[in-house]
């Protein structure tokens, strides 16, 4: 995973954290409100009970003392809700947070993803255009070249070799002066292989011959 990912990855895991600190908060909010109602509704009932007439004295004091319970109920509802909408309000802040850290992380991601397609694009053309030079260059070869080299590179070994300064470029030895002689006689068409790895060897002005 890159770094990119791993921030992405990071910024949801947060902004899911959050989120459901928030719906869990929110819904203590509504289970509150529900019950301020509800009391609400009962003391209503209760007070429309006591104004009204034919009541004894014994139920006007319960409907009284019921009102003063009610009441109480209601303030630690009510400071209930204030606390719970205060921590509310704090988180919608971390959420706002969460989401803006989420979204930079999410752009800095789609750049990185842009700037690697755009290099792989890069390497493939380039490999595109090697693979042509290579088939053009191969078309004007001998074909015994062709065939000597990926017989070679088929059983996994390097197929050829720059000899520069007597030193041959596949497996980076100085060949002898007696091979090196025959070299300098051989046709310059001739295919010649490395007498110590068995590269074909490419002969230039750098040879050393």
């Amino acid at each position: 995973m890159t770094e990119a990912e791993a921030q992405v990855r990071a910024g949801k895991d947060k902004l899911v954290e959050t989120e459901t600190a928030a719906g869990d908060l929110d819904r203590d909010i509504r289970r509150i409100e529900r019950d301020v109602e509800g009391v609400r509704a009962r003391t209503e009932k209760d007070r429309s009970l006591l104004a009204g007439s034919g009541i004894g004295a014994k139920q006007a004091t319960d409907l009284q003392h019921e009102l003063d319970t009610l009441a109480r109920r209601q303030g630690v509802l009510e400071d209930e809700q204030l606390e719970i909408m205060e921590q509310r309000e704090a988180l919608g802040m971390d959420l706002d947070h969460a989401r803006r850290v989420l979204a930079e992380a999410e752009q800095r991601q789609t750049e990185v993803t842009e700037r690697r397609d755009t290099a792989i694009a890069d390497i493939d053309a380039a490999e595109a255009g090697r693979r042509r030079d290579r088939d053009a260059i191969v078309a004007g070869l001998p074909e015994d070249l062709v065939v000597a080299y990926h017989q070679r590179v088929d059983q996994g070994k390097v197929g050829a070799g720059l000899l520069r300064e007597r030193r041959c470029g596949a497996c980076r030895l100085e060949l002898d002066r007696t091979f090196l002689g025959r070299l300098r006689t051989a046709e310059k068409d001739d295919v010649v292989h490395c007498e110590e790895c068995g590269a074909i060897l490419v002969r230039t002005s750098e040879s050393g011959l």
